[in-house]
């Protein structure tokens, strides 16, 4: 079949329908079902995991395994992007990565006490799969796409993961709802490998028509492998004589840190501290709430962008930094499901707010230039870093002092020393920016 043309509208469809194809991942495996199975698998009072010889919270050791998949996805990335660049079928990359996550999720329908080194082997190349397919689908977007239809296509794709992604969770629940014990546990399972099949069942449309990419895998060379770093060292030298970019980089590394490990172990929170009547009630309490921190994200993110517009993007930036450390110390204290529903329409407000407004925020105070990728691909870098000390620190607190209470309070001190970094902003750019 002949390449199309760029812009061509079915092309464009292709590349969207991708983010239909993978978006069930995140959604339904790392926020909905899996931290529920964890949970049925090693209920709080039985929650230990004899692993490689040490024995660990269970909740503790996924936020290690967590940290350790985007550590590998943080090295990976300047890696895979210098290839995706300048050498190889991009295609073919993207295929590997899309192939292993999604045969790692149909793995995890083995994930049973008798197998636990093999689910977590699973569940750690599930991550490091759909993180690494996304260098490779991102960076598809400037080829296929004009400058004048970016925009608009990567929120079409946004629009159709969060769709895929609740149909399939909507299915999920339906299958689990009305079961106990062993019986929901298989309909769990059989969750991962039905994410596993969707993966890679709609992602044949994109690969279908989207372009190979740069055919050259003879120039695929040690100064090729290497492009990335040196782009990365480039940007970080730039970053740092730029004062104003600087300080604001420091501040979202910190409060990004806490953002993303808060999202990350939300679901394992409501699984392990909330008192939940019965099994049935916990399963569809914690699927709604994940829902609706989903929906009244979207709400957030407007509400959130019409403040930046009014206020200026700093200054909203630590009005929300406050709002997050306040939910982390509510946090501490709540343990009925109500009280767990407000606390999770909180988030949702917020959470959409902040990730949105940080990027935009990094985009304006970057210097005049051409080469956006290499400043965005830092900055996707540190946020990865970020989230592996936040997953660290917080698996420490959780294993060593045995409760996610105590893991989620600390991070109060991540959000306040963010807001404290953005108040080192010169007064004269806080509502100019």
């Amino acid at each position: 079949m002949s390449a199309l043309p760029k812009g061509h509208p079915k092309l464009l469809n292709a590349w969207a329908f991708y983010d239909w194809a993978n978006s069930v991942y995140p959604l339904v495996i790392s926020s909905a079902i899996f931290p529920l199975y964890l949970g049925f698998l090693f209920p709080k009072a039985d929650s230990n995991i004899l692993f490689l010889g040490i024995n660990f919270k269970s909740t503790a050791l996924m936020a290690f395994v967590t940290a350790f998949a985007f550590l590998t996805v943080a090295f990976l990335s300047p890696l895979l992007s210098g290839i995706a660049d300048f050498a190889g079928n991009k295609k073919r990359f993207m295929q590997f990565f899309c192939y292993l996550g999604a045969l790692s999720c149909i793995g995890m329908n083995w994930f049973t006490k008798d197998n636990i080194v093999f689910g977590i082997v699973c569940f750690y190349f599930g991550l490091v799969g759909f993180w690494g397919s996304l260098v490779f689908y991102n960076s598809y977007l400037p080829d296929i796409a004009f400058k004048e239809q970016q925009d608009k296509l990567s929120a079409k794709g946004y629009s159709m993961g969060y769709v895929g992604s609740v149909i399939l969770l909507l299915i999920n629940l339906y299958m689990i709802l009305g079961k106990e014990g062993e019986e929901a546990m298989s309909a769990m399972r059989l969750s991962f490998a039905m994410t596993g099949v969707w993966w890679i069942v709609f992602s044949q449309y994109a690969f279908r028509f989207l372009p190979k990419g740069n055919d050259n895998a003879e120039k695929i060379t040690k100064d090729v492998l290497l492009n990335g770093f040196r782009e990365l060292k480039k940007v970080k030298n730039q970053v740092f004589e730029n004062e104003l970019l600087k300080k604001y980089l420091f501040a979202f590394f910190v409060f990004s840190m806490a953002v993303q490990t808060v999202m990350l172990v939300a679901t394992y929170f409501g699984e392990q501290e909330i008192n939940w009547k019965t099994d049935s009630e916990k399963t569809t309490g914690l699927i709604i709430s994940i829902l609706l921190i989903q929906l009244v994200a979207v709400a957030g993110a407007i509400l959130t962008s019409k403040a930046s517009a009014r206020f200026g993007n700093i200054k909203t930036l630590i009005v929300v930094n406050s709002i997050w450390a306040i939910i982390c110390i509510a946090a501490y204290f709540v343990t009925e499901p109500i009280e767990f529903y407000i606390t999770a329409g909180f988030v949702g407000m917020v959470m959409g707010g902040i990730q949105a407004l940080a990027r935009s925020t990094y985009s304006k105070l970057l210097p005049e230039t051409e080469d956006t990728t290499s400043f965005f691909s830092f900055y996707d870098v540190s946020e990865k870093i970020g989230i592996v000390i936040g997953m660290l620190i917080y698996g420490l607190i959780d294993q060593i002092t045995g409760s996610m209470r105590n893991a989620i309070v600390f991070l109060t001190l991540f959000f306040i020393s963010g807001l404290l970094l953005l108040l080192r902003i010169p007064k004269k750019h806080l509502s100019s920016i």
